[in-house]
């Protein structure tokens, strides 16, 4: 890898996390300039990353006027949790037909190690990862790259609601961990079994659950965002 593509993939990484976590408030204009001081980056560099980052949708881009944050609305977030849908649940049904048993049961031994560590997690973003962790191996049994790529995509630009969702579920269970690994293990029990059917509907309730919460979600990010300065 030469030096440029080095830094471009350095400011790439610095601009995804801040974009996913709306360190630009939605549909802000982005300024080049004061990033270009903030991450140590050139002209060229940032805007490659930054073509990226549109191409991937975290950012969009307007003709003469520049780069802009993307948009949070509800219907935003509920198109995302639709494709997500799509994209797990195709890839479910995949991974039920072409996993093979020894992959199968590595998954299930994965499962077993990370309830305990679920269960005890303070963090968010830890239980966030966990997660993540597992919807990623699950889709990893289908063997379809494509499908695994455009799940990091949406996983990234739905991060911000989600760890929203995931604080408003443990204020709601009292401070314990929000109880996703039941659902998971409905999800592997069908997997276990290969019964795509019961595997899908499993997983589809699981995701969709998350989904009805997203208007108050983005409610409460909109509060976060646009705190009034003292």
């Amino acid at each position: 890898m030469s030096k440029r593509e080095s830094n471009v993939d350095r400011v790439y990484e610095a601009l995804r996390r801040m974009a996913a976590d709306f360190a630009f408030k939605p549909d802000q204009r982005i300024n080049e300039s004061a990033l270009s001081e903030v991450l140590g980056a050139s002209r060229t560099p940032l805007r490659e990353a930054l073509n990226r980052l549109v191409a991937e949708g975290f950012l969009t881009f307007q003709s003469n006027r520049g780069f802009f944050c993307r948009p949070l609305t509800p219907s935003y977030i509920l198109d995302l949790y639709e494709a997500r849908v799509a994209v797990e649940c195709e890839a479910l049904r995949l991974s039920c037909q072409r996993a093979s048993e020894a992959e199968i049961t590595a998954l299930s031994a994965y499962l077993e190690r990370m309830e305990p560590e679920y269960e005890s997690a303070t963090e968010l973003e830890e239980l966030l990862a966990m997660d993540e962790s597992f919807h990623a191996r699950l889709a990893q049994l289908s063997g379809n790259n494509e499908l695994q790529r455009i799940l990091r995509n949406l996983n990234g630009r739905i991060r911000y609601i989600r760890l929203i969702d995931l604080k408003r579920m443990r204020e709601e269970a009292d401070g314990r961990a929000p109880g996703d690994i039941s659902a998971h293990r409905r999800v592997l029990e069908a997997l276990v079994k290969r019964d795509a059917d019961t595997a899908v509907e499993a997983l589809r309730n699981h995701i969709e659950k998350r989904r009805e919460q997203a208007t108050e979600a983005v409610r409460i990010a909109f509060s976060q965002l646009y705190v009034p300065e003292d």
